[in-house]
């Protein structure tokens, strides 16, 4: 350092060297600082961030802009950004920008739903959002092609991807109270449920798509037979009331069943195999209908109870139903038929049918067998299935002493002859009866017996005015008739007296006799001779001393005779 200048310093002057400054002040050094790190953190969330997609909702409940979360096996992988309204006005979109490690999620058959409490038939979902809040839900597809718009799901979808088991179409008349998640069983026990439906293109029936669970999966064969059982199947026919159901849950949310009959195919079924949606567990498990055969037949009385659908059976046996009952008017014998129409299953009779040929191209000897049994008595009748509810069956049997009927085999449909039902027939004899009942007299009986029961009353007042008087003294004198008689027969009475005296003479007169035979019968010469003397008493022996000996008394050799008189 030098040393400050001094004037009266004779010593040289050097000069100053001043050292060298920072160009930028050092403050700047902290902005910079930050500027470098908020460049990394955008390098780096720029490297992070992964592709922005577009969701469509039918509303945003649930929904909130840089707080809902879209997460895909409960792992959040993006975040809702953004909420707008569509130019229509018809839905919301929802902005969400995804990870990068989820950026393979975004593909064309990818589904998303709004995570919320549900509550339907099929149960109670989304409890776990009470209290975290609504989420985006997510369920990747298979497809491999990339996608920025998607469609979300109002529901959660029935069937996740990736679960074990298949998938199978069913094919209904109608849907019934079915919905998407209403469970399928598999004897009383839930195994899959239904995915999804649509109405077919031709809008005549229904598809569905069932989902069943592995290992449950395995059950489904080629020949099982699927049923609707919803609710509670109430039926009430001729054959009487009829109640079933599966579960609980069948009856609120409607259900599936399915079962494999014994003698079908029970290869496992493919797949996405189709099968038919019977409409109940009867039906569906019925042996195969076969072609079916038309029948017509025509009945002269009321057919009040027969609907349609109802059974025909032929020795007990269903073979069909009822498809019409139409009316119709015979002007040549000025009266009224109702005609039935009906199909029956030759099939159904099993190794009888094997009889009637083949309904495409031996139809004429089906006919002549038909007409075979017609000669025999085979006839239809209205009968009655049930007495309480009045519902009637036609039944195809053999009837006794038929009247004989012309059968045309090349009619189509085949007429089958009908006879009176036998309801009918006791319902003609209970008016018979009755009409008969009507025609007695009632009226002039009636006045007869009014007349014969006057003139009974009046014998009866005679009877009590003239007879019981003179009854009534006839009856007290026999009372003091018998008081005599009771006097007369006392203890003390004379007359009882004498008779115990009598009584006892005869008892002595007896005793006396009785004597007299037992003397006769020891000694009948006392007849001659009289009565023997009385034997002498014995002598009294005298007491023998107890010191003295005994005697002997000898024994005789023989017996001592008693003296002859």
């Amino acid at each position: 350092m030098n040393p400050p200048d001094n004037p009266g310093d004779p010593r040289p002057r050097h000069p100053r060297v001043v050292g060298r400054r920072w160009p930028v002040s050092l403050i700047w050094l902290v902005p910079i600082v930050a500027a470098l790190v908020g460049a990394s953190l955008l390098l780096h969330a720029w490297l992070s961030i992964g592709p922005r997609i577009a969701i469509s909702f039918q509303s945003a409940a649930g929904l909130e802009a840089g707080k809902t979360p879209v997460k895909f096996k409960d792992v959040t992988i993006g975040t809702v950004t953004a909420i707008e309204l569509s130019g229509d006005r018809s839905h919301v979109i929802a902005t969400v920008e995804l990870d990068k490690s989820a950026a393979s999620i975004a593909r064309a058959d990818t589904r998303f739903w709004v995570v919320r409490p549900r509550i339907g038939a099929g149960g109670i979902s989304g409890i776990d959002t009470l209290l975290s809040g609504a989420y985006i839900g997510v369920d990747t597809g298979k497809s491999a092609a990339p996608r920025k718009e998607f469609d979300g799901l109002e529901s959660p979808p029935t069937v996740i991807n990736g679960t074990p088991g298949k998938s199978f179409v069913l094919h209904s008349e109608d849907l019934g109270s079915l919905d998407i998640g209403s469970p399928v069983y598999y004897r009383r026990i839930q195994v899959g449920r239904v995915a999804a439906y649509k109405l077919d293109a031709d809008g005549r029936g229904v598809t569905l798509q069932v989902f069943i669970d592995a290992p449950h999966d395995g059950f489904v064969t080629r020949g099982t037979r699927f049923w609707n059982a919803s609710g509670v199947d109430l039926t009430l026919s001729a054959d009487g009331l009829k109640l079933n159901t599966q579960s609980l849950a069948t009856v609120v949310a409607g259900g599936i069943a399915f079962a494999t009959p014994f003698g079908v195919d029970r290869t496992a079924a493919p797949d996405q195999a189709q099968f038919t949606l019977a409409k109940d567990q009867q039906i569906a498990l019925a042996p195969p209908d076969g072609p079916p055969q038309f029948m017509r037949m025509r009945f002269n009385q009321s057919l009040r109870g027969l609907v349609v659908n109802a059974p025909v059976e032929f020795f007990g046996i269903n073979i069909g139903h009822v498809i019409a009952i139409n009316l119709d008017y015979d002007p040549a014998k000025r009266r009224f038929e109702a005609i039935v129409d009906a199909i029956v299953y030759p099939r159904h009779l099993g190794r009888v049918s094997e009889q009637l040929g083949q309904p495409d191209g031996e139809q004429q000897q089906a006919a002549q067998f038909v007409r075979g049994m017609v000669e025999q008595g085979l006839r239809a009748q209205a009968r009655t299935g049930n007495i309480l509810t009045g519902q009637l069956y036609v039944a195809l049997d053999f009837v006794r002493n038929a009247p004989a009927v012309d059968f045309d085999i090349g009619a189509r449909p085949l007429n089958m002859p009908t006879v009176a039902g036998g309801f009918d027939k006791l319902q003609e004899q209970v008016a018979s009866i009755v009409a008969k009942v009507e025609k007695v007299p009632f009226d002039t009986i009636g006045r007869h017996l009014d007349e014969d029961l006057g003139e009974l009353n009046k014998t009866l007042k005679q009877v009590n005015g003239q007879m019981l008087p003179d009854v009534r003294n006839t009856l007290q004198e026999a009372q003091r008739t018998l008081g005599a008689a009771n006097q007369a027969l006392g203890a003390d009475a004379p007359l009882q007296q004498n008779l115990n005296q009598t009584l006892q003479e005869l008892q002595r007169s007896a005793r006396s006799l009785r004597d007299l035979t037992d003397l006769l019968g020891r000694h009948p010469e006392a007849l001659i001779r009289g009565r023997p003397a009385d034997p002498a008493p014995a002598p009294i022996p005298a007491p023998i001393p107890a010191h003295a000996p005994r005697p002997v008394t000898p024994t005789p050799s023989t017996p001592a005779q008693e003296p002859q008189r």
